[in-house]
């Protein structure tokens, strides 16, 4: 009997992240990301009179500025195979020389494509900030790059049926192998070097205007995803490309897989200049442009980041923990109801853990806090409460059973750190993740869940 309840169980939570399924229904959360695919299919889009962006032919968003005898590609993107597909649409549209390529920042998803574009002795112009890279210099100083957190969020991992769009980008089965995602060293598989196509002209200063091809452009200073973020600022068309300082989602303030801190409030600033700027068209790092409303997406953007940044340094300020906090600067209604503040890819829960540690330190005002027992001594503490392991085992039976997953895994950890052959618990803790993971919206946090899932069936079924 056993053994069937868990074969079940095992197929129920393997069934619900198909898209279809004879036995159940996915859940909302998958549902809403299904639905969000759509969004990506490949296209370009016409953003004004001489401005084009690329959407669904690689993760990010790239764009063309035709100018009088030339184009700007922004962002050429994450591969030069991928890039040549876009390329190609371009010069449906026109068949002028590109005269300059401009990366608003050094996550290899935005310049690995640059080879596409680039041809030497053309006399090209290269443009990024003065720092260009920085984040991938700090990471490599550390060795704290890649790895299993970085494969885990982004989901690169996961069997074929498990795999969901995060969103903010083309879903997981129009991605080459080894496609890289995040920065050069992310991706699956063995590295892989490709060609880099370094700038050839940078800056230091705030603002800098510069005339490509008769196209009069401003490239601002802009850091909060990264350090070296930049925005482009077309005054006569008022469009700004705003790089991943804006893509419909909740901001990635804090990135699972781990990387360089990124400041909120620098990232506030930096939206709040485009605001000033007051664009009529915004094209982000990665999803389709805002049309005709940039300034409204904008400010409710700024304003929801300063809400969460504001609440949580005011409910610092009364000794509540970052568990409280996560409640008390949650979104107000007004904000949470955008699309594009939704938390596909950034959360607002660990945006609000991030600000509390980068301001606070990772003590939270708890004093028991100063004197944490081993995880094994709490989970044995747990476990002579209940009776010994073997209740606890009951227990978290007694849970999954009840369709209560989180309760039942939470118990089942307890279970593991004390007995860690035990296999039964090992099985118990995958199921329980592989549902909780499959009803979880946020693309990282639902890939690393389902990641943990698939470790624990794993050893499991290990002979």
């Amino acid at each position: 009997m056993r053994n069937t309840l868990r074969f079940c169980l095992v197929s129920y939570s393997i069934l619900l992240l198909l898209s279809a399924s004879a036995y159940a229904q996915p859940s909302a959360a998958t549902q809403r990301l299904q639905e969000r695919n759509k969004m990506f299919k490949p296209q370009v889009i016409q953003v004004a009179d001489n401005v084009y962006t690329a959407i669904g032919y690689q993760v990010t968003a790239n764009s063309m500025i035709v100018g009088d005898d030339g184009v700007i590609i922004v962002d050429p993107g994450q591969m030069a195979i991928l890039a040549s597909r876009v390329r190609k649409a371009f010069e449906e549209i026109t068949d002028k020389p590109i005269k300059a390529i401009i990366y608003t920042h050094g996550h290899g998803d935005h310049y690995n494509g640059a080879p596409a574009f680039y041809e030497e002795g053309k006399g090209i112009q290269v443009w990024a900030r003065s720092n260009f890279g920085s984040e991938g210099t700090r990471n490599a100083t550390t060795g704290l790059v890649g790895g299993v957190r970085s494969s885990n969020t982004q989901g690169f991992d996961l069997k074929p049926e498990q795999k969901m769009g995060v969103g903010v980008a083309i879903p997981p089965e129009r991605r080459p192998t080894n496609s890289m995602m995040v920065d050069g060293s992310s991706q699956s598989g063995p590295p892989r070097r490709a060609q880099r196509i370094e700038p050839t002209h940078t800056f230091s200063e705030d603002r800098k205007r510069i005339e490509v091809a008769g196209v009069t452009i401003d490239l601002v200073s802009a850091p909060g995803e990264t350090e070296d973020q930049l925005y482009l600022w077309l005054p006569k068309q008022k469009v700004v490309f705003a790089g991943d300082n804006f893509y419909q989602s909740w901001p990635n303030v804090y990135p699972l897989r781990g990387t360089a801190r990124r400041s909120i409030r620098d990232w506030i600033v930096s939206v709040d200049k485009m605001i000033q700027e007051d664009p009529l068209h915004l094209v982000g790092g990665h999803t389709t442009p805002m049309l005709e409303n940039a300034n409204e997406v904008l400010t409710n953007y700024r304003d929801a980041m300063k809400h969460v940044y504001d609440k949580t340094i005011e409910g610092a300020q009364k000794y509540m923990t970052p568990d409280e906090l996560v409640e008390y600067a949650a979104l107000p209604p007004r904000l949470a109801k955008l699309d594009y503040l939704a938390p596909y890819y950034g959360s607002v829960e660990g945006t609000i853990r991030d600000i509390y540690a980068q301001d606070l330190g990772w003590f939270d005002g708890d004093a028991l806090n100063l004197h944490r027992e081993s995880p094994k001594k709490q989970s044995q503490r747990m476990a002579d409460l209940v009776g010994g392991v073997s209740a606890l085992m009951a227990k978290a039976r007694e849970a999954m059973a009840a369709d209560d997953p989180l309760g039942a895994a939470q118990l089942a950890q307890h279970v593991i750190r004390l007995r860690p052959e035990n296999k039964g618990a090992k099985r118990l803790m995958g199921e329980a993740l592989a549902i909780i993971g499959e009803g979880t919206f946020n693309a990282p946090m639902r890939n690393y869940t389902i990641s943990t899932s698939n470790r624990y069936l794993a050893e499991a079924n290990e002979e």
